[in-house]
């Protein structure tokens, strides 16, 4: 789910030749070759060949639980994660900011997808305390990833967006450029970081070959610097229930009268 800018694109593609290699020696065949980066990734969730990839929290919980088996959750070195726990930060143009989100009523917002955790639900759940029941944005656009956001922003097509704190953090370390001009206002609500999955045929077995790569991943010393690409300290195996706090997220705003993001 993290692969821009291209260097870590490239530390993902090496990340995954370390996993593949340790797979192999462990005696897991039909192991791709390099990573699939041409399907899309509601695709590959579900493709019965699925080895290893990894989805966004909210579709994970909210539709692919029993349809996949959750392999591990990764934990990162950023600002806005907590252990294996992540935010979204939500952010505007510096210059003219509001100064809370209270004061966000009316203008516009940018979101990835309706089905995105850090982009949609945790947003949905920062500002429902603030919409009263009521419609709270002037105008919500849909831009498709948060690259497209945080340039709605930038560019004056929208005046906020909520961007998970990993992707942010991405930027600011290698491509500081991508989020000149923006200020963070505030964090989202929190909820674990987005899993590791494979398909749902997967044996036992196999979970615990996958679990031993990604250790070993962590690890290797040769690996030092694809993980400070990427930002990535540890992996953990959390049960299912974990992320069922963004369900709860979800829920929380829809009692507060707030159901959709508008």
């Amino acid at each position: 789910m993290y692969v821009a800018p291209s260097v870590v694109a490239e530390a993902q593609r090496v990340l995954w030749a370390f996993l593949r290699d340790h797979l192999r020696s462990a005696g897991m065949a039909g192991l791709p070759e390099i990573l699939d980066e041409a399907l899309p990734h509601h695709e590959a969730w579900l493709d019965p060949r699925l080895v290893l990839a990894q989805t966004c929290g909210f579709p994970f919980v909210k539709h692919l639980k029993g349809s996949v088996r959750l392999v591990a959750t990764p934990v990162y070195e950023a600002p806005g994660c907590s252990g294996a726990d992540m935010c979204s930060f939500i952010v505007a143009r510096e210059r003219g900011a509001p100064t809370d989100l209270a004061a966000c009523r009316g203008l516009r917002t940018a979101i990835n997808e309706t089905g995105s955790n850090s982009g949609y639900n945790l947003l949905r759940a920062a500002i429902a305390p603030h919409a009263g029941g009521r419609a709270f944005f002037a105008d919500i656009l849909e831009t498709g990833g948060h690259l497209a956001s945080i340039e709605a922003v930038r560019n004056g097509q929208a005046d906020l967006a909520a961007i998970d704190c990993i992707t942010y953090d991405l930027l600011r370390r290698h491509a500081p450029e991508e989020i000149e001009g923006l200020v963070i206002l505030t964090e989202t609500p929190r909820g674990p970081n987005l899993p590791f999955i494979t398909r749902l045929s997967a044996s036992d077995h196999e979970i615990a070959l996958l679990r031993a790569a990604l250790k070993a991943a962590i690890a290797a010393p040769e690996l030092g610097g694809v993980r400070q690409t990427l930002g990535l300290k540890e992996v953990v195996v959390l049960h299912e229930s974990a992320y069922d706090i963004l369900l709860a997220h979800e829920q929380a705003a829809i009692a507060a009268g707030y159901p959709d993001l508008r």
